[in-house]
C-alpha cells in the first residue's frame, strides 16, 4: 500500500469507529496507534465512558475477530489461555482454546483479578503464543489485548504489577465527553442507535485481513531521522535522572515510544515520523511506566504533570 492509500484507509477506519464513540478522537488515534505498532493498550477510565463500544467498534471495522473477557478474583489462569479436557469418545485429552485465540481481546476490568490470572496474560501479550499442558500454541498475528480498568474504584482490586504495565504499548486515559459531544450521543440515540443492539447495525469491516496486514507492515517502513531517535532517548533517559519520579522509563520505554511515533507519523498520513509525533505520544507510552517520587504524589502531582516538565526541558530537533 501506498502513503496515500494508507491515509485514505485509516482515514475511513477512525470515521467508522468515529460514528459510534462519539467525542473521543484522540482516544480512538492512540488505541489505534497501539494496534498499528503492534502494541497492547491500558484504557483508564469511569464505567460508561465507552471503552468496550471502542474496542468492538475497532474490531467490527478492521474486520478482525473480537473477545471479551469480565475479569472477577475467582477468574483463573485456564479461564483466560484454555484448558484441556478428557473427550470420551476418543479417550483423549481434547485443548478447548480460551478467550485469548482472538484478534481483539478486551480484558474489562483488568486489575480485579489475582496476580497468577493477570500473569497468564504476559507470555499472550509478549510472545503472542500460550504453553499449556508442556504445548505451546501461537496466537493470531492480529492478537492484541486492550484492557480496561477503573482509576477510583480500588476496593477487591489488585493494582497491576510493573512487569504487567510494561506489557502495553500505552496507557489511554478516557475522559468524559464534552458537552456538546454528550448531546451528540443523546440526538444519535434518539435516532434509534443503541449499544446495547450493536448487532442489529454493525459497523461494515473497512479493510480485508491482507490489507490490515499491510498496514501494520507499513510502520516498519516509517522513517526516523537519527536526530529524532535521539530525541526519543533523551526524553526517556530525562525520566531516570528527575527528582520527582522514583522510577523512570526502561529501555523498553524508549523502544516503545520509537514504535508509537511510527504509528502516530502514519496515522497522520506521512512515512516520516516529527518531533511533535514524539512528544504527543510521550504521555500515553510513559505514564504508567513512571512512578512518582513520595512527596510529589503525596501533593496530588501526578506522572502527566512530571512528564510535562520533562518535555518541556529537552530539546526537541529543528
Amino acid at each position: 500500500m501506498n502513503a496515500t492509500s494508507v491515509a485514505d484507509t485509516l482515514r475511513r477506519i477512525r470515521e467508522s469507529v468515529g460514528q459510534r464513540v462519539i467525542g473521543q478522537d484522540l482516544v480512538i488515534d492512540e488505541v489505534l496507534v497501539a494496534f498499528l505498532a503492534r502494541g497492547h493498550a491500558l484504557l483508564e477510565g469511569v464505567p460508561g465512558t465507552a471503552k468496550t463500544l471502542l474496542v468492538r467498534s475497532l474490531a467490527e471495522a478492521l474486520g478482525a475477530g473480537f473477545g471479551r473477557i469480565q475479569f472477577t478474583p475467582d477468574l483463573m489462569p485456564s479461564d483466560v489461555t484454555g484448558v484441556s479436557v478428557f473427550s470420551e469418545p476418543t479417550r483423549a485429552f481434547e485443548f478447548r482454546a480460551g478467550p485469548v485465540f482472538t484478534d481483539l481481546l478486551l480484558t474489562d476490568e483488568i486489575n480485579r483479578a489475582p496476580a497468577k490470572t493477570q500473569a497468564a496474560l504476559l507470555e499472550a501479550m509478549q510472545e503472542r503464543q500460550v504453553t499449556t499442558d508442556g504445548k505451546t500454541r501461537p496466537l493470531s498475528p492480529m492478537f492484541t489485548v486492550f484492557a480496561t480498568q477503573n482509576p477510583v474504584e480500588y476496593e477487591g482490586t489488585f493494582p497491576l504489577p510493573e512487569a504487567q504495565l510494561d506489557r502495553f504499548l500505552v496507557k489511554v486515559r478516557v475522559d468524559y465527553p464534552t458537552a456538546d459531544a454528550e448531546v451528540a450521543i443523546l440526538d444519535r440515540y434518539a435516532e434509534g442507535f443503541d449499544a446495547d443492539r450493536l448487532s442489529d447495525k454493525p459497523i461494515a469491516p473497512v479493510v480485508d485481513a491482507a490489507s490490515l496486514a499491510a498496514l501494520r507492515n507499513a510502520v516498519d517502513s516509517v522513517t526516523v531521522a537519527p536526530d529524532v531517535r535521539r530525541y526519543i532517548a533523551a526524553i526517556v533517559r530525562a525520566t531516570r535522572d528527575d527528582s520527582g519520579l522514583t522510577l523512570g522509563g526502561s529501555p523498553r520505554a524508549t523502544v516503545a515510544l520509537f514504535r508509537a511515533a511510527r504509528g502516530a507519523a502514519l496515522l497522520a498520513g506521512r512515512d516520516f515520523v516529527t518531533p511533535d509525533d514524539v512528544k504527543d505520544l510521550a504521555p500515553a507510552v510513559l505514564r504508567h511506566r513512571l512512578i512518582v517520587a513520595p512527596e510529589l504524589d503525596v501533593e496530588g502531582r501526578t506522572a502527566d504533570e512530571v512528564l510535562a516538565a520533562i518535555l518541556t526541558r529537552v530539546p526537541a530537533p529543528q
